[in-house]
């Protein structure tokens, strides 16, 4: 019962424009995050050159779909914005609901990973 509570109201703040631990960015650890970006992202992802997915300096602040030389999907090339917290967050979550037709499946379920390797993204884009 209290876990449903919990969930609930997690989702409820979300929706209702709260920001979530991940979506913080400041509350994550750039070094866990750069852990969790060797041990979990970088059998697709690098920072520097492109790989199975897009290279990754400079995304934070970037607009979607725009890594020189990456043949991006169509869900992403419609992606309106730019790669902040929130939506980092909401990409690692779930990457095919935040832009359905995306061929990245790879989710990060745990929000303090998520935050920690948002943190080491924003220190690769300054």
């Amino acid at each position: 019962m209290k876990a449903r509570l919990a969930v609930a109201v997690a989702f409820a703040a979300v929706l209702s424009g709260g920001t979530t631990l991940a979506q913080e960015a400041g509350g994550g650890d750039p070094a866990a995050g750069a852990a969790v970006y060797r041990s979990r992202c970088s059998g697709c992802h690098a920072v520097d050159v492109n790989g199975y997915g897009p290279s990754h300096r400079g995304v934070f602040g970037r607009r979607p779909a725009q890594a020189a030389g990456y043949a991006y999907s169509e869900a992403l090339k419609r992606l309106d914005g730019v790669w902040d917290a929130r939506s980092l967050d909401a990409w690692l979550a779930d990457p095919r609901a935040f832009a359905p037709g995306a061929r990245m499946s790879a989710k990060l379920k745990d929000p303090r990973q998520r935050a920690d390797v948002i943190a080491y993204l924003r220190s690769l884009s300054r």
